[in-house]
């Protein structure tokens, strides 16, 4: 089964916010200009997060029955 890449969207918003927080972290912005990349950074996250729940919500836990693969929803059950 071929791997599929990550999402260019979502790297690039993880990349952008890492960015971010090492602006704030450098002490060397504005109040202003503090607030404006927290919110940035506020907006980056939700994107986030949003991906991972969707991509979450996408996993699928194969299970081979009478030789042949089933698909079934990850829900928690399956985990020791």
């Amino acid at each position: 089964m071929a791997r599929q890449k990550k999402s260019p969207a979502f790297e690039q918003s993880l990349n952008d916010l890492q960015v971010l927080v090492e602006r704030l972290e450098s002490g060397d912005l504005s109040l202003e200009e503090s607030l404006t990349t927290f919110e940035q950074g506020i907006a980056l996250t939700r994107e986030c997060q949003s991906a991972l729940q969707n991509a979450e919500q996408r996993i699928q836990v194969l299970l081979e029955q009478n030789g042949t693969l089933t698909e079934k929803p990850l829900d928690g059950s399956l985990l020791p």
